[in-house]
């Protein structure tokens, strides 16, 4: 009898975890597939000289600097005078074409390197007339080229970002991510997020239940993949032009939410 309880007690416990494990559905993807220009029905593109004194401009459209090859999105910075501009490099996003309010984003990506870069991939609340930091912005994944082995994970709100000093985030050491394809991801609930590095969570960001001062993330936000050159960041340790061009690889970009 004892024996036949601790099994029915083992089963429980299995069919708890299991129903208590997070089941996902795939509800946007871009593999990437069909070469040319990136899908305009996915992707729009900032355009210029947009935030934290970096270097490059950024063009809308351009195939030099994004083009889908090889099963790839290829972001590339290079320094090549485009009308009068000495850097430039794309920063593509889902603005106004898709975002989301909780799931898990996952992309699979090999980054450029050397000193000055500064590939992201990130999320930023679609409210933006609120202002940021208030509209939330959730970075999935941060690398500069002075510091090459080392991915960053960050979040920024009104009460916790890098202008007060108060952004919350960590960062894993990876195998050479400029010569090796990893995933970077983040699993987004209601009570909190999920960073990881392939396999390997690294970072949870906690929802106090204090409000949108803490916690924006409960409204939709839409995701940015750039690659930046120099800036308050990429050039805190210098620049060096020679490394350029760079490319940025994509293998997939995914998005699940749970069924």
């Amino acid at each position: 009898m004892a024996k036949l309880m601790n099994c029915v007690l083992l089963v429980a416990v299995l069919l708890t975890t299991v129903a208590g494990a997070q089941e996902w559905k795939l509800v946007w993807s871009d593999e990437f597939n069909v070469a040319g220009m990136p899908d305009p029905n996915k992707w729009d593109y900032e355009e210029g000289y947009i935030r934290n004194r970096e270097l490059q401009y950024y063009t809308k459209a351009r195939p030099e600097n994004a083009r889908v090859e090889d099963g790839c999105l290829v972001i590339e910075t290079r320094k090549d005078n485009f009308e009068g501009r000495p850097i430039t490099s794309a920063s593509l996003h889902t603005r106004w074409k898709a975002s989301w309010c909780y799931g898990r984003i996952e992309v699979r990506a090999k980054l450029p390197t050397g000193k000055g870069m500064w590939p992201a991939i990130w999320m930023l609340g679609v409210n933006r007339e609120i202002g940021w930091p208030a509209c939330g912005e959730i970075d999935i994944m941060e690398n500069v080229g002075f510091d090459p082995l080392t991915i960053h994970a960050n979040v920024h709100t009104k009460a916790y970002n890098h202008v007060l000093g108060t952004q919350k985030g960590n960062r894993i050491k990876a195998e050479d991510p400029s010569k090796n394809f990893h995933v970077y991801a983040v699993e987004w609930f209601e009570d909190r997020i999920d960073f990881y590095f392939n396999k390997t969570k690294y970072f949870t960001f906690q929802n106090e239940g204090t409000g949108n001062d803490v916690w924006p993330f409960d409204k939709p936000h839409y995701l940015i993949l750039n690659a930046a050159y120099g800036g308050s960041w990429g050039a805190s340790q210098g620049t060096d032009d020679s490394i350029l061009p760079q490319k940025y690889y994509i293998d997939y970009v995914r998005v699940y939410q749970g069924k």
